[in-house]
């Protein structure tokens, strides 16, 4: 089991959202706020972020932006906006994914499983890099 933040200014859309991970058996925390978002990423840290663009105040893309300041936690972006440009933007912008609301529950976990263990996997090359000997004398 990973932890989810599901970070959306609609608090029905979070709280089915949050239903369904539990469901799959996945650990869902809820922040209808980019900032209280961007708080519950320090208190919690998450495997990975299932962010909505289209928010009051702090929208999707600054969160994405302050998240990377200081974070490489996976983030999947959960958006009703479905042009080419916006996805490009997004990705660009940090997003390590990005799905058109609405997508099939499977569709949903399936992405965050591959998010979490793509991270786990850089996680550990990194880990296993930093155990070498910085030079190795001739």
């Amino acid at each position: 089991m990973y932890k989810v933040l599901i970070i959306d200014d609609d608090p029905a859309m979070t709280e089915l959202v949050t239903l369904l991970l539990k469901t799959h058996g996945l650990d869902a925390y809820m922040a209808n706020s980019g900032k209280d978002g961007i708080q519950m990423i320090h208190k919690i840290s998450p495997d990975v972020v299932i962010l909505d663009l289209m928010m009051p105040g702090m929208d999707g893309w600054q969160v994405c932006s302050d998240v990377r300041s200081f974070s490489a936690v996976p983030i999947l972006i959960l958006s009703a906006l479905d042009s080419p440009g916006l996805v490009a933007r997004a990705l660009d912008g940090g997003a390590d994914d990005y799905l058109v609301k609405p997508v099939p529950s499977g569709v949903l976990v399936a992405h965050l499983n591959t998010l979490v263990r793509r991270a786990v996997t850089e996680k550990n090359i990194k880990e296993r890099l930093a155990l070498l000997p910085a030079a190795i004398p001739i």
